[in-house]
């Protein structure tokens, strides 16, 4: 058992109470003072307003939230970060970029380099991620003499770090609607879609065999219409594993859009709805460029929409609608993509401005809307345990502690800290009732930016 004094935490209505009522979620949150908490097996057992701390207890000094859930990584686009700016350009000639640096890869590489993304997640308040993963082989597109080293890789870089993993193993077959994939893309692909679930299947035992299923869980990826033909998706619909989540890129470009209904007749969405593959299991990542038609099957299938807004303004990629989205029936969650920040805070605000700015209206999100888009909607969507959006009973002790006095934060009411904080006012971080990190520094592996440093030298 651990347990942990609060000097203000983000709470449930009812978690005063010791028995349990309520762990479905809360229906109103506080920030109260004086908050104890005591875990068992990683998981929070009894909470106490009103508290003194006790001999033994953690002190968290500051306002604590739950901690947040990356629903939407690539941890190797961390190396772009500051180094794709030079001239002007489009999407398509950043997914170049992205290229020679995928094509740079071994597992080494990777570990070391995910070992530090990971580390800088936990810092800024990050307590699980799904990692949109598509980099399987070697860079001509053989398996590794180990056919999931670079799974591993990520998996045990996840371990080191301290966070939690959904490992998305992500089907790529095409390089586009009847393209080939190009020799940049080999190390992507699978034989057909057959070969891939057998993978997937193989993947899921390895990692059962070596890592703790609460810490690191497999789930499956599309990793879009134009990379996944018709044909495929029929296939996956049939024999897919029900009990494992799947993620799609969706929509993210017009282009996409265009060529999809050239080829089929019908948007991404619609094609995805032919075949059956919407429904709540279902993440549909940034679709931005959506028809009204396509929300209202997003919104009717109980979908989880992962919006990237830092990323999706880093690429030009448009402002989806999130809020239409949401109110048709889908969850929304938040992810960081190509890590342009990593940072959940600048998430949370940047979906709300993207809105603000569309619709020429303020407070589209409320900011409890906004803290349960980086909580408890991303964590929705992964493998591993879902977290909840304020701190009650029978939750997942995973927490972030927040300054109230920084120089961003000062005067701001603790629920309305979503519209002023930053990853750099995170003070504190708890994953599975363990204390992971402290003022920027992560209590294992030092300071993240030295790890990043070290790591980026590797690449070019």
């Amino acid at each position: 058992m651990s347990a942990f004094w609060c000097e203000t935490a983000i709470i449930a209505g009812d978690s005063g109470r010791s028995d349990g009522v309520g762990n479905g979620g809360p229906a109103l949150t506080e920030a109260a003072t004086g908050v104890r908490v005591e875990t068992v097996d990683g998981r929070i057992s009894f909470i106490e307003r009103g508290a003194g701390p006790q001999p033994g207890d953690t002190r968290l000094t500051g306002v604590v939230f739950p901690a947040a859930a990356n629903a939407h990584s690539h941890a190797f686009h961390r190396i772009l970060r500051g180094r794709t700016h030079d001239g002007r350009g489009d999407f398509w000639v950043w997914r170049e970029q992205m290229y020679r640096s995928a094509s740079e890869l071994t597992p080494e590489k990777y570990q070391k380099l995910a070992t530090a993304v990971f580390a800088e997640m936990v810092v800024a308040g990050f307590s699980s991620v799904a990692e949109f993963h598509y980099v399987h082989h070697q860079p001509d597109g053989t398996p590794y003499t180990e056919p999931h080293a670079m799974e591993l890789a990520l998996a045990r870089a996840a371990m080191a770090a301290g966070i939690r993993l959904t490992l998305l193993d992500t089907l790529y077959l095409a390089g586009g609607i009847d393209t080939a994939l190009s020799p940049e893309q080999a190390r992507f692909g699978d034989p057909d879609a057959q070969a891939w679930l057998d993978r997937l299947a193989s993947l899921r035992a390895a990692i059962a065999l070596e890592f703790p299923p609460e810490m690191v869980g497999v789930g499956a990826a599309l990793h879009s219409v134009r990379a996944v033909p018709e044909q495929a998706l029929e296939i996956v619909a049939k024999h897919l594993p029900r009990d494992i989540p799947l993620h799609i890129h969706l929509s993210e470009q017009p282009a996409e859009n265009q060529a999809c209904i050239q080829a089929y007749g019908t948007t991404p969405t619609g094609l995805l709805e032919r075949h059956g593959l919407l429904s709540s299991r279902l993440s549909a990542v940034h679709s931005t460029h959506l028809t009204q038609d396509d929300i209202s099957l997003l919104g009717g299938a109980s979908t989880t929409v992962v919006m990237c807004p830092s990323t999706e303004a880093d690429l030009a990629d448009g402002i989806g609608p999130a809020r239409e989205l949401c109110d048709a029936g889908a969850t929304i969650a938040l992810g960081t993509d190509q890590h342009a920040v990593i940072d959940p805070w600048i998430e949370m605000r940047t979906l709300e401005h993207g809105e603000r700015l569309g619709s020429g209206q303020r407070g589209r999100f409320s900011p409890g809307e906004l803290l349960r888009a980086a909580s408890e909607g991303a964590a929705r969507s992964m493998a591993t345990p879902i977290a909840a959006s304020a701190l009650q009973v029978g939750a997942i002790c995973d927490l972030m502690v927040i300054d109230p006095d920084s120089t961003r934060t000062a005067g701001s009411q603790p629920l309305q800290l979503a519209f002023s904080a930053t990853g750099s006012d995170v003070t504190q971080v708890v994953i599975a009732g363990e204390l992971i990190a402290a003022h920027g520094v992560h209590t294992r592996l030092g300071s993240p930016g030295n790890l990043l440093t070290e790591a980026l030298k590797e690449f070019s």
